[in-house]
């Protein structure tokens, strides 16, 4: 039995999948926090172009109106 336990002490076979875990977990985490800031951007750049894109006029003609 006490050499089943320091076997199993020193087996380090899922230490790697472990660390695979974490990092893909912290990975995973910055990409939701950087999507809030993305979105909005995004967002403020949409707005910003349409409103840029509605007061163009195109030769004489102009712009649809809706």
């Amino acid at each position: 039995m006490m050499k089943f336990l320091k076997n199993f002490r020193n087996d380090e076979s899922g230490a790697v999948t472990v660390d695979w875990v974490v990092l893909t977990a912290a990975v995973v985490g910055l990409a939701i926090a950087a999507y809030g800031s993305i979105q909005t951007g995004a967002e403020n750049m949409t707005s910003n172009t349409s409103s840029f894109l509605g007061t163009q006029t195109v030769g004489s003609i102009g712009a649809p109106t809706e």
